[in-house]
């Protein structure tokens, strides 16, 4: 799934369609944040650094790690709310 396949659903009436939503666009940017924070872990695991980044690699990991925790959140409030995630 793209962030752009979320759109339609931001912009409904209903709140649930909303919340997956919101959901989904939370898990697409951390997946991507990980990915990215990984590689550069690799790479200098291997001495290999050739992604640029412009952020120190510890601030990105603490956003990744509060991404991670909301996400939890978001998960327990579906179960409560028995709303349906992906």
């Amino acid at each position: 799934m793209e962030l752009k396949e979320t759109i339609e659903s931001m912009c409904s009436d209903d709140y649930k369609e909303r919340f997956v939503a919101e959901y989904d666009q939370v898990k697409i940017r951390y997946e991507k944040l990980k990915g990215f924070c990984n590689k550069i872990v690799v790479e200098k695991m291997l001495d290999k650094e050739t992604t640029k980044h412009d952020y120190p690699l510890e601030l990105l990991k603490e956003q990744q790690k509060y991404m991670g925790l909301y996400l939890s959140v978001l998960e327990k409030r579906a179960m409560i709310e028995h709303i349906k995630l992906k």
